[in-house]
């Protein structure tokens, strides 16, 4: 192996100045046995490199060649395999594992304790070496800082380096010396045994100096001994009386320890006593509760403005009284039981007693409006009144009652149902229940009754005001809804089945009264002006006006006086107040069944269902009733109702209001579609006289009136989308059926029916601007002149008969390759034959044709579209057209004849104006 290293050393290692310092013979494990050899080196330059590199004998055999080299910082794990048990294989982690088998155990210890030793002596990031024995891992002894230079670690001592090496290199310090000794000197060099002799007399020298130095200080040494005796003579003297005065000490500990005691005692009593009157402090100042506050709790005035304020101030109290938060072991004294218990008698009391005045509140205020609402009803009831006279009268104001007075009052109150919300849940839904109730059946006749009278002022009837003549009579009807409220204030929901039967019996009646007025005799768009159409917006508007703020004021309401944001468990309350009517009642589709709501905004809008569930169901009447008086009213209403969408959406998308009028509008678009559906269908169904002229077709001048409408309407309106889809339809309706007409008509010419029409609807366009319909427009004119052009050339035909069959048997020789001047040779063709056709047609014939021609244009044309002098005009420039063709064939075939025409341009032109001035 020596002879390997050497023979690797000087051929591989010494050209690269690198020095090799151990190495072992491998072979990989697993595989067919292909020895090689690891080495480990280092380089002769510094900074000192380290290496581990792979070395395999070439093929041939007689010299070695380096295959791979991994630098020693990039060895991440040695693994021995087993630090006990003697084992040849080992790994080494470089970038990934390699697993080695070395040929001797000793060569494999070798290398790993050199690969150590490289590790703890050039490298910071130390190799973790696993499964070997502690043996191999001997720490190198460490230079002195001061022999070895900044930034340099490479001088060891002793046999550490020699295990490394065999040759060690001196370090600085060791060549200055040695230079100093040899420069004293002059035969160091020259005579080696001469400067070995003087360095051993030199030494002999030292060492005697040395001897008589040790000998010298004996004496030293011996009185050294005796101090050291006398000082620890002293040290015992010393100890003694440490040992006396730790006895003293120790009875003064003993009388320290028990006045400690006792002060500790006499702080701690302090203490205790510091914090029982804390305690007692925070017990009465916490759970104590004034005696005014206990009066107005049990007797306080519900009804007045300063008790109510008493009453809320007293509630407030008691209810931090309870939710004190307690201590542990509070509860186990027996008076905080005992005052715990009379705070809840009092809140039990407390409640009680605020239910039932609120109840009686919400009683007494349905009581005030129902006076009301049967006071504008009681005359009518009256025997010989002027019923319709009355009713006018009340139905020329069309508004709905205000609440605010009822929400004023109540919302005194608003602080007290939130203190009973959080301490007596039960009693709260309660009355939200009842309020419910009564509001729902107040609201349904209050708005079916402005409805009754929208409905009116739609029409214009007052034979239904009769029907009211059959409501009860003022007295007996506040009597009865009365005592059916009082009578069962004792219970907070007793009162809601009177309630239901006089709800039954009123909506009963309304429902036959809606009924009646859907059924009046229908009336068509043209039965009504402008004026009846601007009415019928204005009263629509005035119904939505009205609801709105009647909506938006319950609802305000509602969140402020209910609390709701606090509290968000109201949908089963809702859903038992929603079956208290027991199925009698109708309930608008757009509510459904009430699901768990889980924010304030669906808990609002749940309880605004259910108190205004008329809104709808009246609402989809009312639009029925405007569709049904005029198909066009859906133009106004789409309009209205879009705008007053867009406006509840911008404040609240998830509100009542805006589900509500969402819920409408989409009934409102459907009967706006339905009219533009039957619209088109009224095109397909037209059917022109076969006795008279077409004319204007009734759709086409339908069609302008609603283009013209609805301008007007949707003139700053957001949906105006929509109106632009209809536009599009109903044009293409149009369109189709103008052409389906004309293929039809058998009195007026295609053309003409054409033309008149397509000029009627491109005027409208141009007049109304719309945008959507610009390439609409630009189809209708070019249709237009499409047909007037195909209209001229069909009726003016050919008015020289014998003269135009004369000139297309010339184009015709022209056209077989006879030269133009070479025509008049023609037998058929020569000057004699057109001097007799052009003498068949003085100017007296040519006037009396074009007179036939006017009387017969006038007979196809209608007077309304004024398209006669068009048409005209278009002719003549015809005809001029012809006669000039004619003109151009004589001068090119007939040069020199002298031949002309019996009537000039000017002639024509005359003749076409004494006709249309003599019509």
């Amino acid at each position: 192996m020596t002879a390997i290293k050497h023979a690797l050393q000087r051929d591989i290692f010494t050209p690269n100045d690198e020095r090799l310092l151990s190495i072992v013979n491998v072979c990989k494990a697993g595989k067919k046995k292909k020895n090689c050899f690891l080495c480990a080196t280092v380089t002769t330059e510094r900074p000192v490199q380290v290496k581990v590199v792979k070395v395999k004998k070439s093929d041939k055999g007689d010299f070695y060649k380096r295959q791979i080299a991994w630098a020693l910082r990039d060895l991440a794990v040695v693994d021995a395999k087993d630090a006990i048990k003697e084992s040849p294989e080992f790994d080494l982690h470089f970038d990934k594992v390699y697993r080695w088998v070395a040929s001797s155990i000793a060569e494999k210890n070798a290398f790993i304790s050199c690969t150590w030793k490289l590790n703890q002596r050039y490298l910071r990031k130390k190799i973790d070496f696993l499964n070997v024995s502690s043996q191999l891992l001997e720490e190198l002894p460490k230079v002195a800082e001061e022999s070895v230079p900044s930034g340099e670690n490479q001088s060891v001592a002793g046999g550490d380096e020699e295990a490394v090496d065999e040759y060690q290199e001196l370090n600085a310090r060791e060549e200055q010396d040695i230079e100093i000794m040899m420069e004293g000197c002059e035969c160091a060099i020259s005579n080696a045994e001469a400067f070995a002799e003087k360095l051993s007399r030199e030494l002999q020298v030292l060492d005697g100096a040395n001897i008589q130095s040790i000998m010298a200080s004996e004496k030293q040494v011996n009185i050294l001994m005796q101090l050291l005796d006398e000082a620890l003579q002293e040290v015992d003297q010393i100890e003694l009386k440490l040992s006396s005065y730790e006895e003293m000490l120790q009875s003064v500990k003993e009388q320290m320890d028990q006045i400690s005691e006792s002060n500790h005692l006499i702080h701690l009593s302090n203490t205790n006593n510091v914090k029982l009157l804390s305690e007692i402090e925070f017990l009465v100042n916490h759970m104590d509760l004034a005696k005014g506050h206990v009066k107005a709790l049990q007797d306080g005035d519900l009804a007045s403005s300063r008790g109510i304020e008493a009453c809320t101030n007293a509630a407030d109290a008691l209810l931090q009284c309870m939710n004190v938060a307690l201590r542990p072991g509070h509860d186990m004294l027996l008076a905080i039981r005992q005052q715990q218990q009379r705070f809840s008698e009092l809140r039990e009391h407390f409640a009680r007693r605020l239910a039932s005045h609120l109840n009686n509140v919400f009683v007494q205020q349905f009581t005030q409006a129902l006076l009301q609402l049967y006071s504008r009803s009681y005359f009518l009831s009256v025997p010989g009144h002027d019923q319709s006279s009355t009713l006018a009268q009340h139905s020329a104001e069309l508004t709905l009652p205000n609440h605010h007075p009822f929400h004023r009052d109540l919302l005194r109150y608003a602080k007290l149902m939130e203190w009973l919300k959080s301490t007596d849940y039960g009693k709260y839904e309660g009355l939200t229940k009842n309020y419910m109730d009564y509001l729902s059946r107040l609201y349904e006749r209050e708005i079916k009754d402005f409805f009754e009278v929208a409905k009116m002022k739609m029409t214009g009837t007052t034979k239904e005001s009769k029907k009211f003549a059959t409501l009860p009579r003022k007295e007996s009807a506040v009597k009865q809804e009365t005592e059916s409220l009082h009578g069962s204030s004792g219970k907070l929901t007793g009162s809601t089945s009177s309630l239901n039967k006089l709800s039954v019996q009123s909506s009963g009646s309304r429902r036959s009264q809606s009924s009646s007025l859907l059924d009046m005799g229908n009336m068509s768009a043209s039965d009504l002006d402008v004026a009846d159409r601007t009415k019928f917006d204005k009263i629509f508007e005035q119904v939505l006006s009205e609801l709105e703020p009647l909506c938006l004021a319950e609802q305000d309401f509602i969140s402020k006086f209910f609390k709701l944001q606090q509290h968000q468990n109201l949908s089963a309350s809702m859903a038992e107040a929603e079956d208290l009517d027991g199925g009698s009642l109708s309930r608008p589709q757009s509510s459904g069944s009430l699901l768990p709501v889980s924010s304030e905004k669906d808990m609002i809008r749940q309880m605004m269902i259910k108190i205004f569930r008329c809104i709808e169901p009246e609402l989809n009447n009312l639009i029925a009733l405007g569709d049904k008086v005029d198909s066009f009213n859906s133009l106004y209403m789409l309009v209205k109702m879009s705008h007053h969408v867009w406006t509840a959406q911008n404040v609240d998308p998830a509100s009542f209001l805006s589900t509500t009028l969402g819920n409408v509008l989409v009934t409102v678009k459907r009967n706006f579609d339905k009219c533009i559906s039957n619209q088109i269908r009224q095109m397909e169904e037209v059917k022109i006289s076969k006795k008279s002229k077409v004319g204007i077709l009734p759709f086409v001048a339908e069609f302008e009136e609603f283009a013209g409408l609805a301008e007007s309407i949707f003139k700053s309106a957001e949906r105006r989308g929509d109106l632009d889809k209809a536009y599009t339809k109903l044009i293409r309706g149009v369109f189709i059926n103008v052409e389906k007409v004309a293929n039809e008509s058998q009195k007026t010419p295609r053309d003409v029916v054409m033309m008149e029409n397509f000029h009627h609807i491109f005027a409208t366009l141009s007049r109304l601007k719309i945008s959507c319909l610009e390439a609409e427009k630009k189809e209708a004119k070019q249709k237009y002149t499409d047909h007037l052009q195909s209209y001229v050339i069909y009726s003016l035909g050919q008015p020289l008969e014998k003269l135009n069959h004369f000139f297309e048997g010339v184009e015709a020789r022209v056209a077989q390759g006879i030269r133009e001047e070479e025509v008049s040779y023609q037998l058929a063709f020569n000057k004699q034959e057109l001097r007799k056709v052009i003498k068949e047609y003085p100017g007296k014939e040519v006037k009396k044709g074009l007179d036939n021609l006017y009387k017969k244009v006038d007979k196809h044309l209608c007077e309304e579209e004024n398209l006669l002098q068009v048409v005209w005009h278009s002719m003549q420039d015809e005809f001029i057209r012809q006669y000039k063709h004619f003109e151009g064939l004589i001068a090119r075939c007939y040069p020199g004849s002298g031949v002309t025409m019996e009537f000039t341009i000017q002639d024509i032109l005359d003749y076409c104006s004494s006709i249309a001035q003599s019509h």
